[in-house]
C-alpha cells in the first residue's frame, strides 16, 4: 500500500516486503455513547457482487480541506458513481471501539457520509483490530502495532464490531474481511496462518449474513507477491515472464478457498513488480501478471474476483515523473486485470497532503492556491474505463497486425474501444483493418467498427 501522513506503521509481517509504507491516523480515540444508525436507510435493490472500477480513501481524502477544494474534489468524485472503500480503523479512521463496548464512529462517519454525498458504492475493509483484541491496554492505541492480527480469544470480539458496523451503516452492503492477512504470518512455520486468518473470518462472515443475510462478503484480501524468473525459492506454477506466484500464497488461497464458511466475492492484491522491486520482462509486459493471477483464480472458484488493491509501477526513481508513461501503464494494468476475469478493482491512495502526488487522483484539498481537488488523468481514466467497460461487459477479440502486437494494448467491446502505446515513440498501427497513429505512450479511445 501506498500513502502519506503520520505516523509510520510497523513493517508488514512475514516475508512480505512492502513497496512502501503504510500508515495508519495517530490520534487519541475519543469514546462516545453506544452507536446509533446512521441517517440513511438500506438499499432497496439486492447489492451487487461486482461493482466495477473505483478507489479506497487512506490517510488523507476529500472530508479534510479548504471548501473550495473539497468542493471541487467531489465534484470530480461525483462525476459518476464508482464504488469507493473505506478501512474500519487506519488510513482515515480512527480506533471505533478503544474500551469493550464504547464505540468511536465519528471519522468512519465522515468518510461514509462522504461516499453516499459523491453518489458512490460504499465498501468497508474489516481491518484492523483495537489494541484491547490484540493484547493491548483498553483505551490506548498504539498506531505502530496497526497491522498485528486479534488474538484468537477475541475472534468473537472483531466479529461483534463487524455487526455493529453494518447495523450503523444498513446501506453499507459490501464488506472485505481483513488486509492483507496482516498479523497472521507465522514465524516459526514461516508460512502464512492460513488456519487462524480462515477462523477469523468465518466468524466475521457469519456475524455479517446474521445482521442481513444479503449483506456480501468476501476474502481473502491476499497479496499475490511474485518472485523474478530463475528464483526457485517459494516458487510456483503460477508463472510466466513476469515472474512466478510465491507457493505460500497459493497454499493459503486454496485453504482459506476450501474452508470458508461462504464468500460472495473474491479478493486479492498485488503489483506488477516483484518482490525485489523489479518489472520484468519490462514495464509493460509485467503486467501480464495481473491477467495470469486472474485467470489462476478463476479456476478455483466462479466467484467474482475484486482486486481490492493494484499497483503498476514503473521502473526508476519515483522523483523521475512521467506522466504520460504512468497513464499508459495504468491503463495497460486495468486491461490485464480484465483479461483476467476481474470485475470490481480499487485505485489506492487518491491524495497525499502536499500536493506533489502526480499519481494521485485529484490534488490535495489542502491546497489553497486554487488548483486543490482537482481531478488527476488516473481519475479520468478510471471513470471513463468504469462506464466503458462496466461488470458484465462482454469483450471481443482484436485483430492486430503482427508487427504492431508488441507496441499496444487493446481492449473492446461492441461499442468502445482502449488502445495504449506501450512505446515511448509514436507508432502507427494496423487495428482491425484501420490505421491507428498514437503518439509516444497514448491511451486512446476509439469507437468499435
Amino acid at each position: 500500500m501506498s500513502d502519506t501522513g503520520r505516523p509510520d506503521s510497523a513493517p508488514a509481517a512475514g516475508p512480505v516486503r512492502r513497496r512502501t509504507r503504510l500508515v495508519a491516523l495517530g490520534v487519541v480515540t475519543v469514546v462516545l455513547a453506544p452507536v446509533l444508525s446512521c441517517t440513511s436507510g438500506p438499499a432497496t435493490a439486492p447489492p451487487k457482487a461486482s461493482l466495477g472500477w473505483g478507489l479506497t480513501h487512506t490517510q488523507y481524502s476529500a472530508d479534510v480541506g479548504s471548501p473550495e477544494a473539497l468542493r471541487t474534489a467531489r465534484k470530480a468524485l461525483s462525476a459518476r458513481s464508482l464504488p469507493q472503500n473505506q478501512h474500519l480503523m487506519g488510513w482515515g479512521a480512527t480506533n471505533p471501539e478503544a474500551w469493550p463496548g464504547r464505540y468511536d464512529f465519528a471519522a468512519l462517519d465522515r468518510r461514509i457520509d462522504l461516499i453516499r454525498k459523491t453518489g458512490g458504492t460504499p465498501v468497508i475493509t474489516l481491518c484492523c483490530a483495537p489494541d484491547w483484541m490484540k493484547g493491548g491496554t483498553p483505551g490506548h492505541t498504539d498506531w505502530s502495532r496497526l497491522e498485528a492480527a486479534p488474538n484468537p480469544e477475541h475472534y468473537d470480539d472483531f466479529a461483534a464490531l463487524a455487526a455493529t458496523v453494518a447495523e450503523r451503516y444498513p446501506d453499507v452492503r459490501h464488506f472485505i474481511v481483513w488486509n492483507e492477512f496482516k498479523g497472521f504470518f507465522d514465524e516459526r512455520k514461516n508460512r502464512w496462518d492460513y488456519e487462524g486468518y480462515t477462523a477469523l473470518y468465518n466468524k466475521v462472515y457469519r456475524a455479517l449474513k446474521k445482521v442481513n443475510k444479503d449483506n456480501l462478503v468476501g476474502g481473502p484480501y491476499l497479496t499475490m507477491d511474485s518472485h523474478p524468473p530463475g528464483v526457485e525459492t517459494y516458487a510456483s506454477d503460477l508463472k510466466g515472464p513476469w515472474g512466478s506466484v510465491d507457493q505460500r500464497v497459493l497454499d493459503a488461497f486454496r485453504y482459506w478457498n476450501r474452508h470458508k464458511a461462504g464468500a460472495d466475492f473474491i479478493a486479492v492484491d498485488g503489483a506488477s513488480r516483484t518482490r525485489n522491486d523489479e518489472a520484468v520482462p519490462d514495464e509493460f509486459r509485467a503486467t501480464d501478471k495481473f491477467t495470469a493471477v486472474g485467470r489462476w483464480v478463476r479456476q478455483q472458484t466462479s466467484l467474482p474476483l475484486w482486486w481490492a488493491e493494484y499497483y503498476v509501477e514503473r521502473t526508476g526513481s519515483e522523483s523521475q515523473v512521467s506522466e504520460p508513461l504512468d497513464h499508459a501503464l495504468q491503463a495497460a494494468g486495468l486491461i490485464a486485470m480484465v483479461k483476467g476475469g476481474a470485475t470490481t478493482g480499487f485505485y489506492w491512495n487518491p491524495q497525499d497532503r502536499s500536493g506533489r502526488c502526480a499519481r494521485c487522483l485529484w490534488r490535495s484539498t489542502e491546497l489553497t492556491d486554487g488548483s486543490g481537488g482537482r481531478a488527476q488523468p488516473t481519475l479520468d481514466l478510471i471513470r471513463r474505463f468504469d462506464k466503458e467497460f462496466p461488470p458484465g461487459t462482454t469483450y471481443r477479440r482484436v485483430d492486430v497486425a503482427a508487427d504492431d502486437a508488441a507496441s499496444v494494448r487493446v481492449l473492446a467491446d461492441d461499442t468502445a474501444m482502449l488502445v495504449v502505446n506501450t512505446r515511448d515513440r509514436p507508432v502507427r498501427a494496423e487495428i482491425e483493418g484501420r490505421t491507428v497513429d498514437l503518439d509516444g505512450y497514448q491511451v486512446r479511445w476509439l469507437k468499435s467498427p
